[in-house]
């Protein structure tokens, strides 16, 4: 039986399944329009619902995936970190992304690099995951700087297939990590 991790604890966070009290603030993440500035939209409550739904599945499957966050002292939902399949026709297609969402009073708090940090080790020691990935459009200096700090290393550029063609966020860098190379 392969290893879950349902449930991961860092220094301030809380690293953990989904649990019904997310969905209100979780549509809440989605639907902020700064929060969501580097994907093509925002999304409702029903399609915010949905994509919890499709993050516990995953967990049902893998025994891992985007963990909800909380900061550990106050119990307070500020979004997600964690693994996730990559899509198909781009860069590490098949492999697994470290990514992350915080919702906006948790940014420059040092949150999503902490809670990656801990995902990568479920990657390499836990998982034995040869390399992880990931990626965001080019505007979004913010994530690429988290991927610097946990040690990603830039692989490409490419036109992600499922962003429409003429968006000006079309464009989009992938970074590798392999465990030799953490951060």
């Amino acid at each position: 039986m392969a290893p879950r991790y349902d449930s991961l604890r860092t220094e301030r966070l809380i690293m953990r399944r989904w649990q019904e009290s997310d969905r209100e603030p979780f549509a809440a993440l989605n639907g902020d329009s700064e929060t969501m500035q580097y994907f093509p939209s925002t999304l409702d409550r029903a399609a915010s619902d949905a994509l919890i739904a499709r993050l516990d599945q995953l967990f049902e499957q893998q025994g891992f995936g985007l963990w909800a966050l909380e900061v550990a002292e106050t119990g307070q939902f500020i979004g997600f970190t964690g693994l996730n399949p990559m899509p198909d026709d781009v860069p590490g297609a098949g492999g697994m992304e470290v990514g992350w969402r915080l919702a906006r009073h948790a940014w420059h708090q040092g949150y999503a690099t902490e809670a990656a940090r801990a995902a990568l080790d479920v990657a390499f020691d836990g998982i034995g995951l040869s390399e992880i990935w990931s990626m965001t459009p080019v505007q979004n200096e913010p994530s690429q700087a988290v991927m610097r700090r946990l040690g990603l290393t830039q692989h490409a550029f490419f036109e992600h297939p499922r962003i429409p063609a003429g968006s000006p966020l079309r464009r989009w860098v992938a970074y590798r990590l392999t465990p030799g190379q953490v951060g």
